[in-house]
Order: structure tokens, then sequence, then C-alpha cells
């Protein structure tokens, strides 16, 4: 019988319900209180009551099925801080795929994200609560694209965003991340180096590298939004504000903000300054995540949210472990290609 997406959830709902205690209850506080401590200035505590049952079983039920959660730093505070193990920026999550001892990976970001762990541990099992958290950088091109663009520019390497799928890695001479993008194009050989698929990117790094940068033109739905104008309205409405921006923005957007960086550098330059008023140009619950850790920070918060992000919920984190559901592959072929194309970018990145 045919079950569409709500019923399938409706099911796991009462799945759920019947194997653990999701009810709202001062013992599943007192087992969470260590998270909620770290939130509390941005979760209030009825919704906390809300969330902490789940917190309680994810957190028990990671350690009976051996695995472990990396969720990137766009989740929502509940499950950045509640039940993460790992947490950070595409390049942080690939990095620490390589080192996890647990055989089951729970990927909470978007698809790519995923199926990078799943290139860097081919042999564990790799779940996303919502294989549909998809992402625009990653749609926007396929492996035919980069095939052009070698014809186009012939010689040239192609250096791919991880936000990409695996046979578009493969497809590619290695990867980057926003935070080491500049360092991957100046290693590369030769004057002229292919950028795919963040247009705003590379035309972000273009700008620093003595290198002719020629690029796809993708973007990120949630950083193409943002305007100059905007961020002109909020150093006019609050005096003083700190501006900082994600590389994925476009540059008339970045020549506009204080410091630019991945969103883990921005973390760390909020953490390091701590300014009185800071804007972080990017997706919304980056801000909510570094607000409950930096309390004296007065977060002033553009809003633009990634859909594909908010598609993962504490609600279906759990079903995952409960279910083994939804298992990630990436076809043989692909693998060895793609993982060269992961591990040479760790590589420079460490060298």
């Amino acid at each position: 019988m045919f079950l569409n997406a709500n019923t399938k959830a409706e099911a796991a709902r009462a799945e759920l319900a019947a194997h653990y205690d999701l009810e709202p209850s001062e013992a599943a506080m007192r087992a969470t209180a260590a998270q909620y401590d770290i939130v509390k200035d941005v979760i209030p505590e009825p919704d906390w009551m809300g969330f902490a049952p789940y917190v309680r079983e994810i957190n028990r039920l990671k350690k009976e099925k051996d695995a472990v959660v990396l969720a990137h730093n766009y989740m929502t505070p509940e499950i950045f801080h509640g039940v993460a193990d790992v947490a950070g920026d595409s390049l942080q999550l690939a990095i620490e795929a390589t080192k996890v001892r647990q055989q089951t990976i729970i990927q909470c970001g978007v698809h790519f994200m995923a199926e990078t762990s799943k290139i860097l541990n081919p042999q564990k099992t790799v779940l996303i609560p919502d294989s549909r958290a998809g992402c625009s950088l990653a749609s926007s091109i396929t492996a035919a694209d980069i095939a052009k663009m070698r014809a186009d520019y012939p010689g040239a390497q192609v250096v791919s965003y991880v936000n990409t799928t695996a046979a578009v890695k493969a497809a590619s001479d290695i990867c980057c991340t926003s935070s080491n993008a500049l360092a991957i194009v100046e290693a590369q050989p030769g004057d002229t180096v292919i950028m795919t698929p963040d247009g705003y990117l590379a035309q972000n790094i273009a700008a620093q590298s003595t290198k002719r940068v020629v690029y796809w033109e993708g973007a990120c739905i949630v950083h193409e939004q943002f305007t100059a104008e905007e961020l002109r309205a909020f150093r006019e409405g609050y005096p003083g504000v700190a501006i900082i921006a994600h590389p994925e923005c476009p540059p008339e957007v970045v020549a506009e903000a204080d410091f630019t960086g991945s969103t883990a550098g921005m973390i760390q330059w909020v953490k390091t300054n701590r300014p009185e008023k800071v804007v972080m140009v990017t997706e919304c619950s980056m801000s909510d995540n570094v607000a409950a850790e930096t309390p004296d920070v007065d977060f002033v918060r553009p809003c633009n949210i990634c859909p594909h992000m908010k598609r993962i919920s504490l609600e279906n984190i759990l079903w995952s472990l409960h279910s083994g559901t939804e298992e990630v592959t990436v076809p043989e072929e692909l693998l060895a290609p793609a993982r060269r194309a992961v591990e040479r970018m760790i590589e420079v990145t460490n060298s």
C-alpha cells in the first residue's frame, strides 16, 4: 500500500511513542540539565520541556547503537548543543569524519555532507535523518558540467566546493571549503583555476588570489539573498555594530563587512573579539548557537533560513537511530576519485 509522507511521519511518530517516553517531564529536564544550561538564554524553558525527552533518548540510544552525531553549524540549538558529538563547518566535519570510532554516523546537515562522510568512511553506516535535505549549490552542477568546463579551459585544475555531490567531487581534482578555498586555489599548478559551483565564493577568492579564477555560477539560497543596502541599514540602525559575513555572499556584501570567513571562522571571530553588538550574515541558527556560548554579545539577526537544514529535527534524529534509516550510499565507482579529491583538500589544509 502506498503511504504518503504525512502518513509515514505519523506512523513513525506513533512507533517512537510506543518505544520511548517522549512526554515532557521533570525527569527528562533533570537528565538534560547540562545541555539546557548552555542554551537557556536562547531556548525558553517551556520549549526545552518538549525537547528534553528527545535529547535524553537520543543521547542514550547513541551509546546503545554505537553511533555518533555530526552536526553542521546551521543546526538548531537543541540539536547543536543538545545531541551533537561533533559540530562544525564543512571542513571540520570532513576532518572529524575520518576520526570517528563508532560504526554508525548520524549526519545532521544536508545530503552532500552525509555523502562526504560515506566517502571518507565507506565501511561505516551513514544515516541522514531526512534525505530530502538538499542544497541549492549541490544541485546546481553535474559531472557533465565539470567536463564542459575542462574542455573550455584545457589544463586548468578543478577546485570544487565540498557543497557538491559525490559525482561532482569525483570529477574534480580537489575539493575546498570556504575556510581553505584561497589556500587550495593558490596551491594549484598553472595560471588558471576552475572553481565550482559557488560563483560568489569564487569571485571573493579571485579578488585575493594570484590566479585567474573562472567559475560556475551557482549560489547558496541563504547567502545570495543578503544585500549591501541591508548591511548599511543595520549600521545606521545599530551604531557601532560589527558585521561579519560568509564568503558565499555577493562581493558587494562582503565589501560592507568588517570580517569575512567560514562559519567556523565567524564563530571564532565573535568568541575572540567579543563585540558589543554583531550581525552574522549567514544562516539564522548559527547566531543562536553562538549566542548560547557568548551571552555578553548582543546578536542582531538578519534572518535567512535554510529550508534544507531545517528538515533535520530531534524527532527524525531519534527515528533515524531507532529505525536505521535513511542510509546514504555512494556508487562504488565514485568512492575512490571522490575520496581522493576530499583527502587532497585535507592534506593541503593540514600542510
